[in-house]
């Protein structure tokens, strides 16, 4: 039973790593030219977009900088260092 926990909670702390990744990178690629237009760019918008658009809906843009991307990475954070010390707490 154990072993079968640590492998969901490492598969989950792996997703949410590369979950992590994924929203750099399309965060990232707003800074170039038709990069989100690419396939590669409309595949990490249909996985990124419903993850980032709450947080657009509640911080509003300060001038020309949409800063909810890095509210949702911080938040995306926090839930992998919680579900990191609720594995703690478990074992």
């Amino acid at each position: 039973m154990q072993s079968v926990l640590a492998l969901v909670f490492s598969i989950l702390d792996t997703l949410l790593t590369f979950f992590s990744f994924a929203l750099i990178i399309y965060i990232l690629l707003s800074w170039f030219p038709n990069a989100r237009e690419s396939s590669f760019g409309q595949i990490l918008a249909k996985i990124c977009e419903p993850y980032l658009e709450p947080f657009r809906k509640i911080i509003p843009p300060l001038g020309m900088i949409d800063i909810s991307p890095l509210v949702a990475i911080i938040a995306l954070n926090l839930a992998r260092s919680g579900l990191q010390q609720l594995y703690v707490m478990i074992t």
